[in-house]
């Protein structure tokens, strides 16, 4: 059996699970609201506090589908309680980012700066000129918004520059050798 599929979800004080017909699942907590839908192969039960996810054969699909519910909820209670956070930095002379009300304008090198809104429960932060903070309670939305971002400006291998995440190892190249 599944070693993430059988571990029990543990849900926290302040947070409600509500498993409806169809495996519609709605998560309540501090931070927001959640919704998705689960294939209906699997059984998803609640007891108390403990949230369970079985499969009802070992057939390969349902195999796969088990370990994957079960985290998929698992994200759905983190992400209400705690929330989920990607932060980028922009490495380049003259790239910056600057936080206005509900939007971040992002200069990279373009003739034009490049425009984000807040928008779906994602939150930006930009506590210096070259770091991005993107917050949300929704950990799938959260990483595509920070990959977008990433994307407008991927760090090229020869100087390092543009966006990537922290933390994030650029492979570099020599470039050019002298004559």
């Amino acid at each position: 059996m599944s070693r993430i599929g059988r571990e029990p979800i543990t849900v926290p004080a302040g947070v409600t699970v509500t498993v409806a017909e169809g495996n519609n699942v709605t998560v309540k907590g501090p931070l927001g609201e959640l919704k998705d839908t689960f294939h209906a192969a699997l059984t998803i039960a609640q007891d108390g506090d403990k949230i369970t996810v079985t499969r009802p054969n070992d057939e390969k699909e349902n195999r796969a589908l088990h370990g994957l519910t079960r985290t998929l909820l698992n994200n759905m209670i983190v992400g209400v309680t705690k929330g989920y956070e990607k932060k980028l930095e922009i490495v380049g002379v003259g790239y910056r980012v600057e936080k206005q009300a509900g939007k971040i304008v992002l200069g990279l090198g373009y003739s034009h700066p490049v425009v984000f809104e807040e928008a779906n429960g994602i939150k930006f932060e930009c506590p210096d000129q070259t770091t991005i903070i993107v917050k949300g309670i929704d950990k799938q939305a959260v990483g595509q918004v920070a990959a977008v971002i990433r994307s407008k400006r991927p760090p090229e291998p020869y100087l390092g520059k543009g966006v990537k995440y922290a933390g994030e190892h650029i492979r570099r190249k020599a470039g050019k050798t002298g004559k």
